[in-house]
């Protein structure tokens, strides 16, 4: 069991122009650790894409999901879904407390410094506690195929989102370095890479299970790792509003209702290419089989609106046309 601690503010942080919104009017250890979120975010070089707006109680990282880096490069086991961008506010609390359970849950436990959401390593819904303690060989989203060369995928909602290292995303930050913050837990606790903030090796055995270690400054802190969990695989810290935390809007049929379930072919799948216009129209082409299979999509009239044409293995090549909307 972990004492409950209160977040020192010591560890130097270089600090760049950026804008904040702060709600308080008194100067208090709120509105410092929102200069620290957000000083995060600038410092990474990301303030174009992501906006920082902060409360009494929670720093929010408002974004697109939609990062700026090489996007679904490597997949081998499609679920057939693409990345669309997704108005997204995570919420990050800025006087984090450890707590004594940790707390999983089947959509996003953090956020990345470019506003991409972050996930555990499992594609098989929500972990139990006890499935925290032995690999998910069979729901491991990179061990399957599922993930691109960056770390990330597209899922049921067609959101982007990471479920290992960032690695794309790094190679971007104009702060790279094993000091730099990578991302925020929902608790309110800071994500590293793969060493400790000095620079040092982490000794094999030293993270928890929520691939987390004790910090000196934020009393807490998560990493990636080389091997499983990758990354964050649930929160140790208290978060109040869990049940809150926000999901991704799915798209859904203009006319009314979703896609339809299908089976897509999740392995096996050559030559995935996703392609981007500057018209903002996508194209994602692939073969399976032998077969040659897309999904395009382009802007529609309306405001968050999409036309689609796809011809998927899901919908057994058949070739589908509709509008869908967030």
């Amino acid at each position: 069991m972990r004492d409950h601690q209160a977040m020192p503010l010591s560890r130097p942080i270089a600090l760049v122009a950026f804008s904040i919104v702060v709600v308080p009017t008194h100067a208090s250890a709120h509105e410092d650790q929102c200069n620290v979120v957000a000083a995060s975010v600038a410092d990474a070089g990301f303030t174009d894409d992501v906006t920082v707006t902060c409360t009494d109680s929670h720093a929010i990282l408002t974004s697109d999901t939609y990062p700026d880096h090489d996007l679904m490069t490597g997949i081998i086991g499609t679920n057939e879904q693409v990345p669309v961008p997704a108005e997204y506010a995570a919420p990050i609390i800025l006087t984090p407390t450890l707590g004594t359970t940790p707390l999983t849950r089947d959509a996003a436990l953090g956020v990345a410094v470019n506003g991409v959401p972050i996930y555990d390593y499992t594609g098989g819904g929500e972990m139990s506690e006890a499935d925290l303690a032995h690999h998910q060989a069979q729901h491991d989203t990179l061990q399957t195929n599922q993930l691109d060369v960056c770390g990330g995928h597209a899922g049921r909602g067609d959101d982007y989102h990471y479920h290992a290292k960032p690695v794309c995303m790094i190679e971007q930050m104009e702060n790279a370095a094993d000091a730099a913050i990578i991302g925020w837990a929902f608790d309110g606790f800071p994500i590293y890479g793969d060493a400790n903030p000095d620079g040092t090796a982490i000794a094999e055995g030293t993270l928890d299970v929520c691939n987390g270690q004790p910090d000196e400054v934020f009393g807490y802190r998560y990493h990636t790792s080389p091997g499983s969990p990758y990354i964050v695989q649930c929160l140790m810290g208290e978060v109040p509003d869990f049940d809150a935390l926000p999901r991704v809007r799915p798209l859904s049929a203009a006319t009314g209702g979703g896609t339809q379930p299908g089976r897509p072919p999740q392995g096996g799948v050559e030559g995935l290419v996703f392609t981007q216009n500057d018209d903002g129209s996508r194209s994602m082409d692939y073969t399976y089989e032998g077969e040659p299979y897309f999904i395009r999509y382009a802007p529609a009239k309306n405001e968050g609106c999409y036309s689609f044409t796809t011809q998927t293995v899901t919908n057994k090549g058949e070739l589908m046309v509709g509008e869908f909307c967030r």
